[in-house]
């Protein structure tokens, strides 16, 4: 495993300049750098936004045309004018840009053909479709839905973040045996059986547990922090994503 502070990220690095960030800053006029910040941001978030549109009873195919023409909408435009609350969460500005969009859109954008518009994000529609038919809540708003979605995106982002660092350092089987703890509660965490299946002691196990353990926390937070305007905002954000599993 890695020393404890391998991967830490420094205090003042974390919140420095996120992609959220960048994208306000440009305002109307958009530069490379934040364009691209948005079109990672999207790419990384179209599947709550598809998971949304489902939710308000459109159709498999309808949803993709309308989550892809949104997305073309809004990257050609850079459209960031009517943010008011929603300015300091990404979160909450896509959605409610969504919902403008869906309610102003609709007759134009059925009117385009599959993923019409010059912007074209390549999008897993199928794994996507097969995800919400698992996910979907019938006692969930379409809102409510779209706050789970996210949330669950956000972990698995921040998972997958996790892998490609041990890959990096041939430690990917170590993590997908450490892998299943992140979840569970310390007292029930079965070191002994973790050590053995390791080849190491428990008290090495324990301390690896711990490590991934601490380096989760801080990956999810600087992938909060990301789609965060406010750095001060993040423990508030996590608070009010993880409050959708207890509806």
């Amino acid at each position: 495993m890695m020393p404890t502070g391998a991967h830490t990220i420094p205090p003042g690095d974390m919140f420095a300049t996120t992609r959220w960030t960048m994208v306000l800053a440009a305002g109307q006029r958009s530069t490379p750098e934040s364009d691209l910040a948005l079109e990672e941001l999207c790419r990384t978030y179209w599947y709550p936004l598809y998971a949304y549109v489902r939710r308000r009873g459109h159709t498999k195919e309808d949803a993709e045309d309308l989550t892809q023409a949104f997305f073309a909408r809004l990257l050609e435009k850079n459209s960031l004018e009517g943010l008011s609350s929603e300015r300091g969460k990404f979160r909450a500005f896509l959605l409610a840009a969504l919902k403008h969009f869906l309610a102003n859109e609709w007759d134009r954008a059925s009117r385009q053909k599959r993923g019409g518009g010059s912007v074209h994000l390549s999008l897993d529609w199928e794994s996507g479709d097969e995800r919400y038919q698992c996910e979907v809540v019938d006692t969930l708003s379409p809102d409510l839905q779209y706050d789970r979605a996210w949330a669950v995106t956000l972990l698995e982002r921040v998972v997958a973040r996790l892998r490609d660092e041990h890959a990096a350092e041939q430690k990917a089987e170590l993590f997908d045996a450490l892998k299943p703890f992140l979840t569970m509660e310390k007292g029930a965490i079965p070191y002994a059986t973790v050590a053995t299946t390791l080849g190491m002691s428990e008290g090495a196990a324990r301390v690896a547990v711990h490590r991934l353990r601490q380096r989760y926390r801080e990956v999810l937070r600087a992938e909060i922090a990301q789609t965060l305007a406010d750095p001060s905002a993040v423990t508030e954000e996590l608070q009010a994503l993880f409050a959708s599993f207890a509806s």
